[in-house]
């Protein structure tokens, strides 16, 4: 049976971590992958949504843990990607 990863209480902590444990002896399927965004931000959209289709936007990015913003965006960047 897999161990469960250890609560680390910094990013130095973390580090120290990830570069000394063996990550084949633990449980990795709770995590989840995370994109950072490090692009300047500098341009603005304006946008009128029907409510219902807002309400939906934000429930779908509460589910998936970020800002509807931030959901708004990604889903943006998934459709011209393809």
């Amino acid at each position: 049976m897999k161990r469960k990863l250890p609560s680390l209480s910094s990013d130095q902590a973390a580090a120290e971590f990830v570069a000394t444990a063996d990550l084949t002896a633990y449980n990795l399927t709770p995590l989840r992958p995370i994109h950072f965004e490090f692009a300047a931000k500098e341009a603005r959209v304006n946008m009128r949504l029907p409510g219902e289709l807002l309400a939906a936007v934000k429930t779908a990015a509460n589910k998936a843990g970020v800002p509807y913003q931030r959901f708004i965006r990604r889903a943006l960047e998934d459709a011209i990607s393809r």
